[in-house]
């Protein structure tokens, strides 16, 4: 089952008549929104997350990551010295007691072209997966699968989700962990299909950043129950551990986040990306040793 509505427009003017309270613009977290504004420009000058004439998607799941990158994008949308523009979608995924009325009352206060869809995920998800199993991976692949979809009939290019550093610091290491890969979520990543180009410009802000900018905002949060299981056990637990680690490690977040963009497949095992059997032959130029002598953990 699934039901769509329409793309709601905002008038050259402005926004609604419900848009935001003076007040509330007046308590406006300046000192954090540029913080958050600073690493976001950062990142999309490295990588080019988005820019001229793109069109982009913004995921809304009603909680704080979200809410922060739809704000932050619009913020962009303003001072940036190139036009791109925004759509903020929201999938109902048919839970029946997910207040979808509040993300849709939020959105009609700001002053940005929305949409709301419903599709019926939720039975999917209860009758795929087993009573005590969490379906976070199942749902999310639904999700991603439907966005793509909606990305396509809306004309948007690229895809923004809220993903923050601990997003990909755990990825990173529940890969390690329980996949044997080295893999994380990119801030940058092109569909299968290669017509859209999913993108997370809060890649490098911490969430202990976007909680205390949430909570300045006022935003209002609407917590995940699409299952009413808990949690992934396994991405709490990983979390937790970075959490104790980083008290003994000062530091340990901004070294992971480092690890990841500096690689070096000389000092690894995969033969896909370092031809170690090129070493000493009369090929040895094809494989040139990534890092110096003693530069490396290995040498402790």
């Amino acid at each position: 089952m699934s039901s769509r509505i329409p793309v709601h427009s905002v008038s050259p003017e402005g926004p609604s008549a419900q848009a935001v309270p003076s007040s509330h613009v007046a308590d406006h977290p300046d000192r954090l929104e540029r913080k958050i504004g600073k690493a976001m420009t950062e990142l999309n000058v490295r990588l080019g997350l988005f820019g001229e004439g793109d069109r982009v998607m913004v995921g809304i799941s009603g909680g704080k990551d979200s809410y922060t990158l739809l704000h932050m994008l619009m913020r962009a949308q303003r001072i940036a010295p190139f036009h791109f523009e925004i759509l903020a979608f929201h999938l109902d995924q048919g839970h029946p007691s997910f207040p979808v009325h509040r993300i849709r009352e939020h959105l009609e206060t700001l002053d940005v072209p929305w949409a709301i869809e419903r599709e019926d995920t939720y039975n999917i998800v209860t009758e795929k997966v087993p009573v005590g199993q969490t379906p976070c991976s199942l749902c999310s692949r639904l999700r991603r699968g439907i966005l793509y979809d909606a990305a396509r009939r809306h004309g948007c290019n690229k895809v923004a989700l809220g993903h923050h550093r601990e997003d990909l610091i755990e990825t990173l290491l529940l890969n390690l962990f329980y996949a044997g890969m080295m893999a994380t979520m990119p801030p940058k990543l092109l569909n299968d299909a290669g017509d859209v180009i999913v993108i997370r410009p809060l890649a490098e802000v911490s969430e202990a950043t976007i909680i205390e900018f949430s909570n300045a905002m006022a935003f209002p949060i609407v917590p995940c129950t699409l299952c009413g299981r808990g949690r992934d056990l396994k991405r709490d637990r990983v979390g937790r551990l970075v959490h104790e680690l980083e008290k003994e490690i000062p530091g340990l977040s901004a070294s992971l986040m480092n690890a990841m963009a500096n690689i070096r497949p000389s000092h690894l095992l995969d033969e896909k990306l370092f031809d170690h059997h090129a070493i000493g032959s009369a090929h040895a130029e094809a494989a040139p040793r990534s890092i110096p002598d003693g530069h490396g953990w290995e040498d402790e």
